[in-house]
Parts: C-alpha cells; sequence; structure tokens
C-alpha cells in the first residue's frame, strides 16, 4: 500500500476526516490536510479540525496570509516523507484546489509579499469589478481570460501576480488533468442529500454546544488576515444571535457543499463510494478497492 497516495474528496459532513482516520487503522498511513481553513491555529472549532493527527492543520496563525501556492510544497513535503518512511499518504480534504495541488506538480506561483494583495482589494472595491477585470486584461489577458469580473478573489490573486511577473493563467490551464506526482486513487464520497442535509444541522448544532462562539471571540480580538476572514460562518457567528448565526450557517453550508459536489464531478477517474454509512465500512470499502488496483499494469495513476 506504501506505493500510492489515497485522496478522499467530498462535500462538508460527509465524513472525510473520520474515514481517513478509519483507514489509517488498517494500514500504516500519514494524514494530510487539503483543507484552506484547517491550516489555521484559533479556529478548531469552526474549522472542523480533525481529533487524529493530521500534517498541514493549524500550522498558520491567523493574522497569515494564507496561500496555496504557499501550501503546495508544504504537501508535497507531507507526502513524500511518508512514502520515504513506507506509509500511504491520506490526503483528505474540502477544499478542492488545495486537494489537487497536494496531488499533482503544478508549482503555483506563491502571492507576492509586500501588502500588494491589500492594495489590489482595495482597487477592486474603490473602481467596481469590471475596472478591475479591465486593468487585468490589460496586464494579463490570458488570466482574465479564465477568471470571471465578479470572482473578487481570483480578480485579485491574477492581478498581484500579474505585477509580478507571473500569471494565473498556466496553472489554471492544468487543474483538470489527470497527471499526480504518485499512483494515486482518488475517492469521492457520495452521500443522499437528505442525509447530507441532517449531518450539517447536526455538525452545527454540536459547534454551538463546543463554544464556536467564544473561539470566534478570541479570534476576531487578535490580528486576523483577509484570507482567515474567509472562514466558514465567521462572521455569522460573530454579529448574529445563535439562532441566526445557526441558520445562517446552515444555508452557507449547504451552498458550499453543492459547490463541492461540482468539484467531485471535474475530477477524472473519481471513486464514488457511498459514505451514507459508519466511517469504518467506508473505510473498509476504500481499502478493497485500492488492494485491487494494486494488481492494475505498473504506472496506471489517478
Amino acid at each position: 500500500m506504501a506505493e500510492a497516495v489515497i485522496a478522499i474528496f467530498g462535500p462538508t459532513a460527509s465524513g472525510k476526516s473520520a474515514i481517513a482516520a478509519a483507514v489509517a487503522e488498517h494500514i500504516p498511513a500519514e494524514l494530510v490536510s487539503a483543507d484552506s481553513m484547517q491550516v489555521y491555529r484559533g479556529l478548531p472549532i469552526l474549522t472542523n479540525q480533525p481529533e487524529y493527527p493530521t500534517r498541514l492543520v493549524a500550522i498558520w496563525e491567523l493574522d497569515h496570509p494564507a496561500s496555496v501556492g504557499e501550501y503546495e510544497p508544504l504537501a508535497h513535503a507531507a507526502i513524500d516523507e511518508a512514502l520515504a518512511a513506507a506509509k500511504t499518504p491520506i490526503v483528505a480534504g474540502g477544499t478542492g484546489l488545495y486537494l489537487r495541488v497536494a496531488l499533482a506538480d503544478l508549482r503555483l506561483p506563491q502571492a507576492p509579499a509586500g501588502g500588494t494583495r491589500a492594495r489590489w482589494e482595495a482597487f477592486y472595491d474603490s473602481h467596481g469589478a469590471a475596472a478591475a477585470h479591465a486593468s487585468l486584461a490589460d496586464r494579463d489577458p490570458a488570466a482574465a481570460s479564465v477568471v470571471h469580473a465578479n470572482d473578487r478573489r481570483r480578480v485579485v490573486r491574477a492581478l498581484e501576480l500579474a505585477e509580478a511577473g507571473e500569471s494565473l493563467a498556466p496553472a489554471e490551464g492544468r487543474l483538470w488533468s489527470d497527471d499526480t506526482r504518485h499512483p494515486t486513487m482518488i475517492v469521492g464520497l457520495d452521500v443522499p442529500p437528505e442525509e447530507l442535509d441532517r449531518r450539517i444541522v447536526e455538525r452545527t448544532e454540536a459547534m454551538f454546544r463546543a463554544g464556536v462562539q467564544d473561539e470566534v471571540r478570541r479570534a476576531l480580538a487578535g490580528p486576523i488576515s483577509p484570507t482567515a476572514r474567509q472562514a466558514l460562518g465567521l462572521e455569522e457567528v460573530a454579529t448574529l444571535s445563535p439562532d441566526d448565526a445557526k441558520a445562517a450557517l446552515v444555508r452557507r453550508t449547504r451552498r458550499y457543499a453543492s459547490y463541492q459536489r461540482k468539484w467531485m464531478r471535474r475530477i477524472p477517474d473519481i471513486v464514488s463510494l457511498s459514505a451514507d454509512r459508519p466511517p469504518g465500512e467506508v473505510a473498509d470499502a476504500i481499502l478493497e478497492v485500492a488492494r485491487a488496483r494494486q494488481r492494475l499494469p505498473a504506472g496506471r495513476a489517478g
């Protein structure tokens, strides 16, 4: 098993972390997170950080402006170190882009230092989406062709890269290939909508019982980067009454789960498994498929 990577992707509340941990109970494994918000310290409840020891969880302070370009080499190192130790890397997470860069060699450019992102964010906000996108088209037509004007985050990202002499476009063009750095099995967790909705509501209630309001209050009392502020539910928990915050968080989580399902449909050669059963049963199914794939001709990846 140690010569292959297992990746687990699925909508939020589909049980990715619990299933990854269950797989690790059966084989020598190292868990690696592919979640853009679990990289932060200080929000373990809100970001649903796993209890099982997992690489790339809580590695940055909340004031750190995290980027997928900075995450990529860290994920590659974690995976390579696991393989060198004869362990199976299990990459689990719900951020599609983070999962993709963990598995592939995209060599995404890192965000330039020096506050350029804040300056371009201010430009976008003051001049409007159309003007910001027009500026991007002047600087990097290829990037402008793959980024919608209303996608503030990606327009700002493309502008800061263009200013640094790099482009978002080459990375975008490589996202949906089936190339991986190591032979990889990508598992997609399929949960019926009604069951997923039940889990989302249940998890939201559990967050509030665990003290997510106090956690958010402490986080916002100190410096926090624009990236960390994107944590799902942060603003709602901070500004609304408990009941209203719960309702708003459930709505946002449902929308995010729908977005993640769209990501799943884009992943080449994904192995879809039913996840409306206990994590141990899903883990057994993953291992059964993985062992069968070991008998495929050498060199087959994805």
